[in-house]
């Protein structure tokens, strides 16, 4: 192979490193990769005097393009109109239609499992696809800089479960006494533990690309996090919703939610991955695959909300104050968790592209797990249900202020040092 064609393959692949997570929206990334450069140049220097002219003619481009607003597609632009549309609609036809939720409502795997069968094929085809996005083998970087994942991965699990637990009790059981009920609250508080202790893994890709995060180590970030939630996610909640309601968590059902929904789109992503991957290329599968992949998951992810929805028609048309109620501890209890996260990055000297991310994913969450096992614990008719469908509603608009006050505050941070 000759050095031009070569060079070209790694600027490429530095290229698509930044697109990877995201899929097609990466593509639109306007900084350059610089380690690309470099190395692309080393291995012809005839390439470095063009990529120096590009660099310096381009200067002023590169300065009108940081500030060019980030563009999403459609679906992430508008994603609360789109939930609220879901809302609207899974309402609809759950009031003019209850038989046919009622027979949706019934197919379960096995006798009085509560793991919906319509439920669990949508989240495995919203989560298949993102799964074949993380690419495990870049946990090996995690030595490189692990003050960042070391503050990101204290808070996901140290902290967001916890605080959730000890907001949701407080509001639920004390300010909200005189308009929810006990066994309201119950719900409630088990609904919103349950959506705080699953980080999120697929929209974060997107918060970082709005926040100039590192694509890459956003994606050791998450890659770590998935892997730990094997593990975690199911005794942190049981635990919680044990002692902070006096719901008692079946362990099996929630083991089984773990499997179904956490381990078999984890492997069935990593296979599909690693086979595309060995028998097309790294190329085609981040350039031609995933972008196609992108509208299944979307689909399916709407067409979940609609189910759930519809499966919540009674409870949100009766108590839509709950609602408003439901969204008050998730706010204070997002800020709070993005907020320690970032003050904690400054205070270890993180650079700013690996602080914002870590903020962002200590806020966010696996919304998608998050309902999928509230409603095969409790049901698709209970309030733990319908606490984590208004995780679902807030997430977009939040998050967005969050990407915004990063942006506004990126001159806290040190100056990024190369990574040897």
């Amino acid at each position: 192979m000759d050095e031009d064609r070569l060079a070209a393959i790694v600027r490429a692949q530095h290229s698509e490193q930044a697109s990877r997570p995201g899929g097609q929206l990466f593509s639109g990334f306007i900084h350059a990769d610089k380690a690309g450069q470099e190395h692309a140049a080393a291995l012809n220097p005839a390439h470095a005097q063009d990529d120096a002219s590009w660099s310096a003619a381009g200067s002023d481009t590169e300065v009108a393009a940081s500030a060019q607003k980030k563009r999403l597609n459609p679906f992430e632009r508008y994603m609360s109109l789109w939930v609220i549309s879901c809302m609207l609609v899974g309402v609809l036809i759950g009031k003019l239609m209850p038989g046919s939720i009622d027979a949706l409502r019934g197919l379960e795997f096995g006798e009085s499992s509560q793991i919906n069968v319509p439920i669990a094929v949508l989240i495995w085809l919203m989560i298949i696809p993102m799964m074949m996005k993380v690419d495990f083998a870049a946990i090996r970087g995690v030595g490189k800089r692990p003050r960042g994942l070391f503050v990101t991965l204290f808070i996901n699990w140290l902290v967001k479960p916890f605080s959730m637990a000890l907001f949701a009790w407080l509001f639920f059981r004390l300010v909200f006494s005189a308009w929810i009920t006990p066994t309201d609250a119950d719900q409630y508080i088990a609904g919103t533990i349950i959506l705080a202790a699953a980080p999120c893994t697929a929209m974060v890709f997107v918060w970082s690309y709005l926040s100039d995060g590192d694509p890459a180590y956003t994606l050791v970030q998450v890659s770590v996090n998935d892997l730990l939630m094997l593990f975690l996610f199911a005794p942190i909640v049981r635990f919680l919703v044990s002692g902070a309601s006096n719901l008692d968590v079946p362990f099996r059902a929630l083991l089984y939610s773990v499997a179904i929904f956490i381990v078999i789109p984890l492997i069935a992503g990593v296979l599909l991955r690693r086979w595309f991957v060995g028998r097309h290329g790294r190329v085609w599968f981040e350039e031609e695959l995933l972008p196609r992949l992108g509208p299944v998951s979307m689909t399916a992810l709407l067409a979940t909300l609609v189910l759930i929805f519809g499966f919540q028609a009674d409870n949100i048309t009766g108590k839509f104050l709950h609602v408003v109620l439901i969204a008050i501890p998730i706010l204070i209890q997002v800020y709070f968790n993005s907020s320690l996260t970032y003050g904690l990055m400054r205070l270890f000297k993180v650079e700013y592209a690996v602080a914002a991310p870590g903020a962002l994913i200590g806020a966010s969450n696996f919304f998608e797990l998050a309902v999928a096992t509230a409603i095969a614990l409790f049901g698709p008719g209970s309030g733990a249900a319908l606490a984590t469908v208004v995780g679902v509603l807030i997430e977009v608009p939040v998050m967005l202020s969050i990407c915004s006050v990063c942006n506004r505050t990126r001159h806290w941070f040190p100056a990024p040092q190369p990574v040897r």
